[in-house]
């Protein structure tokens, strides 16, 4: 009997184990819960909304961050007289410990883009950024052709993007291809955050002259500029006429650009070229049609070719009003005369919105905002500007997005709307398709998102990186006037037009 109970016993243990073990596991769960309930904001940060929108985003920048920058960075910007040659041989010096370190190690793996962002005075960064805050919404002023100042200013706004990304705290920073640096030995690239845009289009002329003049002496005498004679500095100087007085003594550097004009007008030859600059998009006029949008507006797209701006342009311009001409009157084409203005933008956004086919010609320069106002909305851009450079071209693939066609092709007539009536519609939900991808590679925001302009940016200036320290060491060597420093881009244009190298001929 005694063995009966005993063998009983043995049977009923693991079962009263089994349920002890599992009451324990589900008491434990539900404190695992009660922590987690309780310590919500600690543990589970909540993403910060996208702002794409430059007044609003400057409008939070200058409230919660720029009362930040009052106290400088600890960093080594020279703030005042030095011993130039000694601190560049210095800095030299430290470069070369650290490029001989990096060269030994594995070059497996991925390296950010390290960027040193000068501490300038206020009266080339925060003031002129004040300056617009406090007088864009009062202002009707206007360039000569009737362009609103401070809506142009909002287009080429790419200076404001990029900085207010490298000056955010690393914990807020979403980029992994580029990153800040406070030490100039550790530096790749050294960033100029002077805000050349605004500065000529709201100080008076003079006064634009002179601040250009201390912005370039303020720069130039830095060690890191004389150690490389600028070529590993960046400048954004997105808008043709900006920095135009005094560009000629920085055509070394790294400058951001919307285009590459080689006609003369904008840029003297051997100023610009693919090797050391870069092309960057406009910041758009209208709001981005979403994948919503777009399913929403699909059925409404019944308009073949639409466009609204000025027809009236000048240098490569010239074939707007040509084109305007070719098409006036043609079925399902819409061809008008408008502004940048508010209204201007509301008409072009819905006029995009209704279209499969956004007309996109030159205007006084190779490029303008509307090319990348018609990728946002959802409109395949037609491009008619031979000589246009286009951003990140080494990353992305227009052809996948737009109908590029020459200008002799699309005045003639008949020409340009018998093709795009020709194409499959198999063919258009494939550029839509695209469009809808490519979209977000043309968005600044704040925080710069992943694959945004900002990211692309500095992807594409990492692969210029072997090129500047080639160009660097080797102006460091040579002898002075010893060699033709002549190139073959100071001769050939950036024109992708059949006839382009007939004058070499």
């Amino acid at each position: 009997m005694a063995g009966k109970q005993q063998n009983h016993h043995h049977r009923t243990l693991p079962r009263f184990r089994s349920k002890t073990l599992i009451l324990t596991l589900i008491i434990s769960s539900f404190s695992i819960l009660a922590i987690l309930y309780t310590f919500p904001s600690s543990s589970v940060p909540s993403p910060k909304p996208t702002e794409t929108s430059f007044v609003a985003s400057l409008e939070q920048f200058l409230i919660h961050k720029a009362p930040k920058l009052a106290s400088p960075v600890r960093d080594d910007t020279v703030r005042g007289e030095s011993d130039d040659d000694d601190l560049k041989r210095k800095l030299d010096e430290k470069v070369f410990e650290r490029e001989n370190r990096l060269l030994s190690e594995d070059p497996v793996g991925f390296y950010p883009v390290k960027v040193y962002v000068y501490e300038m005075p206020k009266k080339f960064t925060l003031d002129l950024l004040w300056l617009f805050h406090n007088t864009y919404k009062e202002t009707s002023n206007a360039t000569s052709n009737g362009s609103p100042v401070h809506r142009l200013i909002e287009q080429h706004s790419i200076d404001y993007w990029l900085w207010a990304d490298l000056i955010s705290p690393e914990s807020e920073r979403l980029l992994k291809s580029v990153v800040r640096v406070h030490k100039q030995e550790e530096a790749d690239l050294f960033y100029v955050p002077f805000f050349t845009t605004i500065s000529f289009f709201l100080l008076e002329k003079q006064q634009c002259k002179s601040l250009y003049r201390e912005a370039l002496k303020w720069v130039t005498d830095q060690p890191a500029w004389k150690r490389s004679e600028g070529r590993d500095h960046i400048f954004p100087i997105h808008h043709p006429w900006s920095f135009k007085t005094v560009r000629k003594f920085v055509k070394n550097a790294i400058w951001l650009l919307p285009d590459m004009d080689s006609t003369g007008n904008w840029y003297k030859p051997g100023q610009v070229s693919l090797e050391k600059d870069l092309i960057l998009p406009y910041v758009p006029n209208v709001d981005i049609c979403d994948a919503k949008c777009l399913s929403e507006s699909a059925p409404m797209r019944t308009t073949l070719l639409f466009f609204r701006g000025r027809l009236k342009r000048n240098a490569g311009g010239k074939i707007r009003a040509k084109l305007g001409t070719e098409l006036s009157g043609v079925k399902d084409v819409i061809i008008t005369e408008g502004t940048a203005g508010e209204g201007g933008k509301l008409a072009a956004q819905a006029g995009m919105r209704r279209s499969l086919f956004c007309l996109c010609p030159a205007g006084d320069t190779p490029s303008s905002a509307r090319l990348f106002d018609a990728i946002v909305s959802g409109c395949i851009p037609v491009i008619v500007s031979d000589e246009l450079e286009l951003p990140f071209e080494g990353i992305l693939d227009y052809k996948k997005v737009a109908v590029i066609v020459s200008s002799s092709d699309a005045i003639q007539p008949g020409w340009l709307v018998n093709h795009l009536r020709s194409l499959a519609p198999s063919q258009v939900r494939k550029f839509q398709t695209s469009l809808a991808q490519y979209s977000k590679h043309f968005l600044y925001s704040s925080p710069a998102q992943p694959l945004g302009p900002e990211d692309l940016t500095w992807r594409m200036i990492a692969g210029k990186l072997v090129s500047i320290k080639l160009h660097t060491r080797r102006s460091q060597r040579v002898v002075k006037r010893s060699r033709s420093i002549c190139r073959c881009d100071c001769w050939i244009p950036n024109s992708t037009a059949s006839n382009s190298l007939n004058h070499l001929a």
